[in-house]
């Protein structure tokens, strides 16, 4: 039976634009970041992770994650997804181009980035040892790569700012973390030039900037992650 309080957000959920994300979740800031830069006006649910919502469960049945957006009462779940039905719902500040070449190029650097960089970088995080710098040298290869995108250009979608642009930049912020915590340089100035300058001028745009969780307890919410992460590992 569901609950009073289930039916009373489910029927809140239904009237508007809602996103169920949690606080330190990149994939959840990457859909806040699309929201921001339509300027759509959404109704934020703070997740516990632990102790999941019926609400959330319900409207994310196969994967049982955040986050999950919520427009007239239909769930879309999957950042990139989520991104892309933004987009196409609401056409002010369009993220993808417009011209199916490069459209297609945008969502392969953001499939590449989440497939090959995000996996690589989580390993130099969570492993030790060998595997860890397998790992180091696996994530700083596929950065290299990721850096060819950019062409030399101010933003991956050219003069502003799109779909990849806002898919990818946190990790500018989390691999601050990885150095500070486990004392490894994933991306530095002299070998990643563009991408280092790409990753300080995203983060400096203020509608992106305000959205990012306060440094310091990020940093100790990543600290314990990894301390989770690695337990039992050495």
């Amino acid at each position: 039976m569901v609950s009073k309080q289930a039916r009373k957000q489910r029927e809140m959920a239904e009237k508007g634009v809602k996103l169920f994300g949690f606080w330190a979740s990149p994939f959840s800031l990457r859909v806040k970041w699309a929201l921001k830069l339509k300027g759509i006006e959404y109704e934020y649910i703070e997740e516990d992770l632990k102790n999941k919502s019926p609400l959330l469960l319900q409207y994310n049945p196969v994967h049982k994650k955040i986050p999950v957006l919520v427009h007239h009462g239909k769930p879309v779940a999957e950042s990139l997804v989520i991104i892309e039905y933004i987009d196409e719902t609401w056409q002010q500040n369009q993220l993808l181009p417009q011209d199916p070449y490069e459209r297609a190029d945008a969502r392969f650097w953001a499939k590449f980035f989440d497939e090959k960089c995000v996996p690589a970088i989580m390993g130099a995080f969570s492993k030790v040892g060998e595997e860890q710098e397998k790992c180091v040298k696996e994530a700083r290869e596929n950065l290299k790569t990721l850096e060819s995108g950019l062409k030399g250009k101010r933003f991956f979608g050219g003069e502003t700012i799109g779909f990849v642009d806002i898919s990818v930049p946190w990790i500018g912020i989390w691999a601050r973390f990885v150095e500070e915590i486990v004392d490894i340089k994933l991306i530095d100035a002299e070998t990643f030039p563009l991408l280092n300058a790409w990753f300080q001028h995203v983060l400096e745009i203020p509608i992106l900037r305000e959205c990012v969780p306060p440094q310091d307890k990020l940093l100790v919410h990543t600290t314990n992650f990894h301390k989770r992460l690695t337990a039992g590992s050495t």
